[in-house]
């Protein structure tokens, strides 16, 4: 097996980091969501990418297109879950606290940045932004199906009042906080469900296409 050089090992380090770091960091902030979807992602991420993009990045031609694809998908999907409450509606769901301004504070302006300087590391085939890809491709990409099933949980606060209420939620005012329970709304529906395919489509044909081109260059 190919011994990882200098950029490599750094990246490697850097991934695992971020693995640990960046769902302990949602659990302490927000709750266990985080953990569930942020944490899984990433490790199966980092499963991913240490298979395929770490020790022999993907060509530019291939990965770039599919990965801007998945991040336009995703930020239109952003879009829908800003105008129906996506955080206030997943506080009323989980009873945590994930305000309307932590929600634009990464989706909305973190990650656009991160998103950009990816690019760029994709381009120039750096190890860590193949990392960041397989995070997007997996996370909001294939992970947005959860979006599917929100909709069928019972809401851990007032399940059966429609209408929008506000709570303080560990020292945390969340205003506005809408209920999607089908049971209760006889609707089908939760925040950011109708855009939910446009970055699970790429995300899923990224993943397809990145190993079949890898299991072709072996």
């Amino acid at each position: 097996m190919q011994t990882l050089n200098i950029n490599q090992k750094i990246s490697l380090a850097t991934a695992v980091i971020f693995c640990l770091a960046a769902p302990l960091a949602g659990y302490v902030k927000i709750g266990l969501p985080p953990v569930i979807i942020v944490g899984g992602s990433a490790l199966i991420a980092l499963v991913c990418w240490c298979i395929t993009y770490l020790r022999k990045p993907a060509n530019p031609s291939v990965i770039l297109p599919l990965f801007i694809l998945t991040v336009a998908g995703l930020q239109i999907h952003i879009a829908e879950e800003y105008l129906t409450g996506f955080g206030p509606a997943m506080s009323r769901l989980f009873n945590i606290p994930w305000s309307e301004q932590s929600f634009l504070l990464v989706f909305a302006l973190i990650g656009p940045t991160i998103y950009t300087l990816t690019t760029l590391g994709l381009y120039y085939r750096i190890p860590i932004a193949g990392f960041v890809a397989w995070f997007i491709f997996i996370g909001p990409g294939v992970a947005e199906f959860t979006h599917f099933i929100f909709p069928l949980l019972r809401p851990e606060l007032d399940p059966t009042n429609l209408q929008a209420i506000s709570r303080t939620i560990k020292d945390t005012q969340i205003l506005n906080m809408p209920n999607y329970y089908y049971a209760a709304t006889g609707k089908y529906y939760f925040a950011g469900m109708w855009t939910a395919i446009l970055p699970m489509v790429p995300g899923i044909y990224s993943i397809y296409r990145l190993f079949k081109d890898h299991r072709s260059a072996k």
